[in-house]
């Protein structure tokens, strides 16, 4: 593989490992906030455990960033 075409497949990769954090953390997100608002709905004292609970799925994001800046780095791209 030529030098360009490496750092080329590395950067899809890249794409990929957030792109996948992303799409896992909204179709998560999806549930969990609706069963928040379900729960404010009972109980409106409840609002620091249904914002940790909706919190919780964007470390996905956090990890697929940093994945993508790992193959990034070892592919000397940045």
């Amino acid at each position: 593989m030529t030098i360009e075409l490496a750092a080329a497949v590395a950067a899809i990769g890249a794409g990929l490992a957030i792109t996948g954090g992303a799409i896992g953390t909204g179709m998560v997100q999806a549930s969990v906030g609706s069963a928040g608002i379900g729960l404010l709905a009972e109980k409106p004292d409840q609002i620091g455990i249904a914002m940790l609970f909706l919190v919780i799925p964007e470390t996905l994001v956090i990890f697929g960033f940093v994945i993508a800046v790992l193959i990034l780095l070892g592919a000397g791209i940045i």
